[in-house]
This record gives structure tokens, C-alpha cells and sequence, in this order.
């Protein structure tokens, strides 16, 4: 039998990385990237197929002769459940036999306000009558990396997320357990509960931002409200502020934290450490 992957947001961050590791994995394996725009792909022997999430007419064509999907979710807060459901409905029409499926961790009980669109997705999956497999993704470090910039300018790390353990993983780490799964088999009907292997508090992140940066750039814990004003003076738009703060407060019910390691025994090896991501970061500003 011939497989065909596809994968949506192919130009993402997540999506580039899922088509490097199936290059690696699979040097042979026909993979389609399907990407809103497709002329922005970088990454060679790849087809690219144009697939809007809000242009039905884009969905079904592009995906011919596809067997294995991944379902990367889309950004589009608020749009998704909408979205993911025309997806799986053309993945259905175009004959697609598998559908790997991006969503959050302990999605069915996390207090992320994230959760109920993941979730209607991933009854949308169950119902459509499509094999299908879960990856509950915790946490991207990437997602506080983006802090480190502003943590040195003004000499501290700020959040919300008071002494909440955080149970984070590199990117890459993610697009290689995708990676496994589009490429094996026996993984239909599974939900995974993808996580770093250590969990952090946002103070041993500025700890070991201290440490490597050779400053002292301490943890100040914040009220939720003035979390979110700190994020918008730091040019963020309001609403994202006010939803990124939010997802921080809720670190200290545990929104963040498994101590399953299901990633680390999926990809094989430990997950990506805080250490190295932070020094990647630092790496990154100079």
C-alpha cells in the first residue's frame, strides 16, 4: 500500500519540524504540506497543496489521495472546533484512512480555557468514523522563551503562575512523536498525554536564566490583571495578554504539570531539558 502523509499548517512552527523529522525518518515517504500559503514552504521533496481552514472549497481537493493526516490545530482561537470539524469532514469525503490529531494536555479535566475546542474536536474525531490517534500536547518551552528577550531588558521574569510546576518540552521533541506515530503503526484508537520529562517552576526558569546569563533575573509573581498590562506594554494585543495571563494563573491548579512520561518513552530518549532551551534562547539575542 502507498501512504501518503499530509500535514496541516505545514509553514508553522510545529509543521516544518514534523516535515524535517519524516524527511529523516522517511526519506522516500510521499508527504504533502498543506499550508494556507504554500509558496512560503522551505523545506525540500514535499508537495505543497494550498488548504485554508476557512476556504471549504480548498479542503477536500487538497486532500487526494492522502491515507495518514496530521491535524495540526489551528491558531485560530475561538475557531477551531468550526475549523477542525470541516477538516475532518473533507478528510472523510477524500478517503483519508488515518487522522493524527494535535491537542491538549488532559484535555478532559485541564482548567485551560483551550480544552473545550480540543475536546469537541476530539469527539468530532471519534464519531467520523476515521482511525484516529491523540496527542495531547503539554506545554511548548518555547512558549517562555519568548520571554527571555524582555526578562534580560528589564532584569526580571514576570508570570502569573506563582509556584506551579510546569511539565514542559521542546517543539522538536513534539514534531518527532508525530512524527513516529504518522510513520508506524498500532497507535489508532490511542490518546497520548505528550509532556517534558521534569517539571519547573517559572522561579528555577529564571534561576537557570541567572545562571547561564550570568545576571540575577528573579522570578516576580504577579496578579493575573498585571500580568496581562505587562504583556500589552510589551506590545502584545490586549485580548492575547489577557488569555496568555490566564493560562499562567492556572498553572497553580496544575494546568501544566503530568509526570507520566509518555513522551520520553515515545520518541525514546529524555525530553529536551530547560537548560537547553534556555541557553538556545540566550544564544538566539546575541
Amino acid at each position: 500500500m502507498i501512504v501518503t502523509i499530509a500535514i496541516t499548517g505545514a509553514t508553522g512552527a510545529l509543521g516544518r519540524l514534523v516535515l524535517q523529522q519524516l524527511a529523516a525518518r522517511r526519506p522516500n515517504e510521499t508527504v504533502v504540506a498543506l499550508a494556507r500559503s504554500p509558496e512560503k514552504l522551505t523545506q525540500a521533496g514535499v508537495e505543497g497543496r494550498r488548504f485554508d481552514y476557512n476556504d471549504a472549497a480548498t479542503l477536500a481537493p487538497a486532500l487526494a489521495g492522502v491515507t495518514t493526516l496530521l491535524l495540526i490545530s489551528s491558531s485560530e482561537i475561538g475557531q477551531r472546533e468550526a475549523q477542525h470539524r470541516a477538516v475532518i469532514a473533507a478528510a472523510k469525503a477524500a478517503g483519508v484512512g488515518h487522522i493524527v490529531y494535535t491537542s491538549l494536555l488532559h484535555a478532559d479535566r485541564s482548567p485551560l480555557s483551550l480544552a473545550d475546542e480540543h475536546l469537541a474536536t476530539e469527539a468530532a474525531l471519534r464519531e467520523s468514523g476515521i482511525a484516529w490517534t491523540i496527542l495531547r500536547n503539554g506545554w511548548y518551552t518555547e512558549n517562555y522563551m519568548g520571554s527571555v528577550p524582555p526578562a534580560l531588558a528589564h532584569g526580571a521574569f514576570v508570570g502569573s503562575a506563582g509556584e506551579g510546576r510546569i511539565s514542559s518540552a521542546a517543539r522538536q521533541d513534539y514534531a518527532e512523536a508525530a512524527a513516529i506515530v504518522l510513520t508506524g503503526s498500532g497507535f489508532e484508537g490511542k490518546v497520548f498525554e505528550l509532556a517534558g520529562d521534569e517539571a519547573y517552576t517559572l522561579a528555577d526558569l529564571a534561576a537557570e536564566l541567572s545562571r547561564q546569563s550570568g545576571r540575577e533575573i528573579p522570578y516576580v509573581n504577579m496578579p493575573e490583571a498585571d500580568y496581562a498590562g505587562a504583556l500589552a506594554g510589551f506590545g502584545l494585543p490586549g485580548p492575547l495578554a489577557q488569555a496568555i495571563a490566564s493560562y499562567d494563573a492556572k498553572v497553580a491548579e496544575g494546568a501544566l504539570l503530568d509526570d507520566g512520561r509518555e513522551l520520553s518513552r515515545l520518541i525514546g530518549r529524555p525530553t529536551t531539558p530547560l537548560s537547553a532551551s534556555i541557553a538556545d534562547a540566550l544564544r538566539r539575542t546575541k
